[in-house]
């Protein structure tokens, strides 16, 4: 996919950013290297490669550099709501604000 210049001007005007001749022609060449990247890795078959979940998994047990997923804050709940002005059910309340 390559882009033209009416693209980066259309791409330019969407954030509008006003772009000299220069920049927008090296915008042009920045972009269409990026898609020729894009392309290039897309033609790579993948189809027998295993999705990794982390990236260093590759190369190590990524499942031991992690620590457990456990609380190990203390449960605060009554002495944060003490200056609420309202709460019911543990729950703060609030005036509504969106009919």
């Amino acid at each position: 996919m390559a882009l033209t210049s009416l693209d980066i001007e259309r791409i330019a005007n969407l954030a509008r950013l006003e772009l000299s001749l220069p920049e927008s022609e090296r915008m042009l060449a920045q972009l269409n290297g990026f898609f020729g990247i894009v392309e290039k890795m897309q033609a790579v078959d993948t189809s027998g490669i295993t999705p990794l979940a982390h990236p260093v998994a590759a190369i190590q047990d990524i499942q031991l550099r992690l620590r457990e997923d456990i609380a190990s804050e203390p449960n605060n709940r009554e002495a944060n709501q003490l200056n609420a002005p309202a709460v019911e059910r543990g729950l703060f309340l609030v005036p509504k604000v969106i009919e």
